[in-house]
């Protein structure tokens, strides 16, 4: 049987998933810069969440009963803002300033200019935190909304990922979704090599977290996984999406050096659009 990240690189991308591809080289385009790797490889989770799953209104963003949805790998940031646009939150030729001087999308999300941005990231490590609150504070409430997570694996090296998660399990928050992007790579080379996350999904279930594990850019899976949530009534959910860093440009995919680019050059992005329309 092949592995998940074997199913992961195999799998085709359809119209919509290079469509919204095609709105993050935009973006990459407009700033000259950006976080490809991070970015592509989590296409396909952001879409799933805002297309199918996610309660929200673009026109009312502060709307009280909306879904919260943290990217609290925030240098993966483009890949969101694609979907704002996508999605109406505000208009697509925002994606040319990006990290202009004078835009208001920056390298990492601001939620003090940004439609649809819940909160600050890009310090790594503290969105789940922050979810954490939101989680609570819809309890106390009787809201029933939910707030997803969404964080890098080499985010998760960091202490204040699993403080949260101990306090998430203890008060059993099953309107809490942490979502990993799994792609196996961050900054400075292979997750394994760094910092070793394995065994992963076993941690989240000693955090009283229920858990399972998914090919992150297979559509109908990751759709199949979120519309049967709850997994368990009592628990919170730990998804483990098994992703590519930079999937859709074959010199870019499992290449850690496509972490970050910055001053990409005219015939660098021309290469990009090209490969979206193999």
């Amino acid at each position: 049987m092949k592995s998940y990240t074997q199913q992961a690189s195999e799998i085709k991308l359809d119209a919509r998933s290079l469509y919204l591809r095609r709105l993050a080289c935009r973006a990459l385009e407009g700033g000259n810069r950006g976080h490809i790797g991070s970015t592509m490889s989590l296409i396909e989770i952001l879409r799933v969440l805002y297309d199918d799953i996610l309660a929200f209104d673009s026109q009312n963003p502060s709307w009280e009963h909306r879904d919260r949805c943290i990217l609290s790998k925030g240098h993966g940031c483009i890949a969101q803002y694609a979907l704002l646009a996508d999605k109406g939150f505000f208009d697509l030729s925002h994606l040319d300033t990006f990290c202009h001087f004078d835009s208001i999308l920056g390298g990492h999300p601001d939620a003090n200019k940004i439609p649809g941005i819940e909160t600050c990231t890009g310090s790594l490590g503290h969105g789940l935190s922050v979810g954490l609150g939101f989680a609570l504070a819809a309890k106390m409430k009787k809201r029933q909304n939910k707030t997803f997570v969404i964080m890098g694996d080499g985010e998760i090296n960091e202490g204040s990922v699993w403080e949260a998660a101990l306090c998430i399990g203890k008060h059993k928050l099953n309107n809490i979704v942490a979502m990993i992007d799994y792609n196996k790579i961050q900054s400075a080379g292979a997750t394994k090599d760094i910092q070793d996350l394995e065994p992963l999904a076993d941690k989240w279930r000693s955090f009283n977290f229920s858990v399972t594990e998914v090919n992150g850019h297979d559509v109908p899976a990751l759709q199949n996984v979120l519309q049967r949530l709850l997994l368990e009534q009592d628990k919170p959910t730990a998804i483990i999406c098994h992703t590519v860093k930079g999937k859709g440009f074959s010199f870019a995919e499992h290449n850690p050096a496509w972490h970050h680019k910055a001053r990409l050059s005219k015939e660098t992005i021309q290469e990009m659009y090209a490969e979206l329309e193999k």
